[in-house]
């Protein structure tokens, strides 16, 4: 599984696509769920920019990433979300990446996202 959340030990959702569609099925979830994203944590293979944008924007307080880019780590910490990792990168070898610029609203980017996604 690339991304898994969890509720103290309890894994409540996981998801096993591609890019950031597991983020959009997790946001589509908690949606529809009693859950709230500060009581849980996230994991997943790899997050980038993209990715922290919406962990960040979920909710999120705290999330592990094997490999996390230096972009994503950046916007964590402005968005005051720990995230821990395996092995820190300087940028993920991803559009995502380039696309989102430092000065890009959180809701710009979102924007950007859902519309790259298909869903906007």
């Amino acid at each position: 599984m690339n991304l898994k959340v969890y509720k103290g030990e309890e894994l409540v959702f996981s998801h096993d696509g591609h890019w950031l569609h597991p983020l959009f099925a997790l946001e589509d979830f908690l949606s529809g769920s009693e859950l709230d994203a500060h009581d849980l944590t996230l994991e997943d293979k790899l997050i980038g920019r993209g990715a922290a944008v919406l962990i960040s924007r979920m909710g999120f307080r705290s999330c592990y990433g094997k490999t996390v880019s230096q972009r994503g780590l950046s916007w964590f910490e402005q968005k005051s979300v720990d995230c821990g990792y395996g092995k820190l990168v300087e940028k993920l070898d991803c559009q995502t990446e380039l696309i989102l610029t430092d000065d890009m609203t959180e809701e710009d980017a979102y924007a950007e996202l859902a519309r790259r996604a298909g869903r906007a």
